[in-house]
This record gives structure tokens, sequence and C-alpha cells, in this order.
């Protein structure tokens, strides 16, 4: 048994007997507030004055989006999550909510979200809505995941379309700078999970997923992860250069990116062990703080800058 078919088995051990709880768990909150935060910032940093309402509805769905995402993720990949460590008490593995139940939550929230955007915002947010949600959960849990160590390379596109879809919504279109904050979380994305990936791998491996860590080794992880984050470091740095941020933004991207590569460098080269361990979760650690901190920067500076208008 494997994906969604295989969810109505595993929840079968319990009854399905859900509290409120468990279906906001279903939602993936710590990952819904980072797409809420980087929307956010999309939102803001869109040309234009925004109404309030307008702004906050696009925020509510984009966030009910990335909900159901999370919600039919779950539905699917019932039968990996009761297998590792890290998921076994999820609601549809734990038996909390049934994968029925998880798969009409994550539909009837998929539907509200997109139809809701694009009636009440914009048509070109709401396929950008659509398509993120597709991209997510099908082309990401239901292909890639299962089928490539490079899963979490393309599949981080999902994760990356938030400010993008948060942008149309305030202007209607998609120009440069946008397209650079996806970029910017499109190459965070493989050192982020990998570093995760480096200290999980035998839960995957249990699992099946082929993980980097698991198809080509630890040591090509490292590799791939030092060869990403050099990539990345300038790519965070440009819209500074491009002329898009502020000397503020230029200086927490150049410094903040050093210590990213320090890190990087750091888990590339201490490679057994405990401290092999501490290194990858180091850097793990620290890359959530990077991501929040380039982003949190673009916020302020719009936002100083709306108030000195």
């Amino acid at each position: 048994m494997a994906g969604g078919a295989a969810s109505a088995g595993v929840a079968a051990a319990g009854e399905g007997h859900a509290a409120p709880r468990d279906y906001f768990e279903l939602l993936k909150p710590r990952v819904m507030s980072l797409v809420i935060f980087t929307a956010l910032v999309g939102l803001v940093r869109a040309p234009g004055d925004v109404h309030p309402v307008i702004a906050f509805t696009a925020l509510l769905c984009i966030a009910v989006g990335a909900g159901a995402s999370g919600a039919l993720n779950m539905w699917w990949d019932a039968d990996i999550d009761a297998v590792m460590t890290r998921t076994r008490g999820r609601p549809v593995p734990s038996g909390r909510v049934t994968g029925r139940e998880a798969l009409a939550f994550g539909l009837t929230l998929s539907a509200f979200s997109v139809v809701v955007l694009g009636l009440l915002v914009n048509a070109l947010a709401g396929a950008l809505l659509a398509f993120t949600i597709f991209f997510y959960v099908v082309i990401y849990t239901m292909w890639l995941k299962r089928s490539t160590s490079q899963n979490i390379v393309i599949g981080g596109a999902a994760g990356a379309f938030p400010p993008l879809v948060a942008w149309a919504a305030a202007s209607g279109t998609v120009s440069l700078e946008p397209v650079l904050l996806f970029a910017i979380i499109f190459f965070w994305t493989p050192p982020h999970f990998w570093a995760l990936a480096l200290y999980r791998a035998d839960d995957y491996a249990r699992a099946g997923v082929p993980m980097l860590p698991v198809t080509a080794g630890p040591d090509e992880t490292r590799l791939q992860i030092l060869l990403y984050t050099l990539f990345l470091v300038p790519l965070a740095a440009s819209p500074a250069f491009l002329g898009y941020a502020g000397l503020a933004y230029g200086a927490v991207s150049v410094l903040a990116g050093a210590w990213m590569i320090v890190l990087a460098v750091r888990v590339f080269r201490v490679r057994q062990g405990e401290a092999a361990v501490k290194a990858a979760k180091g850097l793990f650690g620290f890359s959530i703080v990077y991501l929040f901190a380039l982003f949190a920067t673009l916020l302020g500076e719009a936002v100083i800058g709306g108030l000195l208008r």
C-alpha cells in the first residue's frame, strides 16, 4: 500500500474522534506561519496601495491554501508518517482523524481559498494559488517525494510561491522582484531540508523516502548543501545590489549569509559522530533564522519607507 490508498488503513487503528486541535494540526501551523510571513512581505513590497480588506483577504486565502495543502499531504503520506519517528504522532497515522476526513477537509479548504481569492481579489492570484496547491500535493507529495532524490529541490517551488501569489494579489501582475523572492526561498529549501535529512536519514530510509542522504550518502549530501549555500548567499543579497532593497537588507544578507556559509562548511568538514549531528542541527536551525532575517528586513524597510513617504 502506498499513498492515499493506505491512509484509510493507517487511520483504522483509531476511530477518528478528532478534536479541533487535530484539524488545526492538519494545517501544518508552523509551515503556515512561514507562508503567511513571506506572503506578507510580498504583499507589502508590491507597488501601489492595497485596501486593508483586500490585503486581509489575500493573506487569509494564502494561509488557508497552505493549510489545505498540508492536510492533503498528511492524507496521502499517512503510511510514511506512521513509520517515521518525527511524524508518527500526526492526526491521521495516530488515528485521531481518518484519511477520508483529512481528504475532505483539505479539498474543501483548497476550493474555498482559490475561489475566494480569485473572485474577491483577482484571477491571477487565484490561479497562482491553485497552481501552488496542485504543485505541492500532486507534483511533490504524490510524485516527486517517493520517486527521486531531487524531490525537495523541485518540490521546494511550492513553498516559494506565497510571496509571488501575494504580489499578484496586490498588483495584479508579476515582476522581477517577486521572482527574486521566489528564487531565494527555492534555493534556500535544499540546504535547509538536507541538513535535517542528514540526522534523520534512518527515518527516511525506514519509510522508503529517497532523500539525498539515503540515495547518494551523507558525503554527497554535505557537498550539495555547500554548493547550494554558496549559490544562495549571493542570490539572497542581489535585491540590494539591484536596487530592490536598501542598505539594511544588504548588510543583513551579507552578514547572515557569511554565517550560513560558515555553518555549511562545518557540515561539509565534520562528518563523524555526535559532532556531525550537531553541525547539521546547527545549520538547520540557523537556516530558519536566516530566511526570517532576510524577509523581516525587507518588511521593515518597506514599512519604514511607507511611513516616511
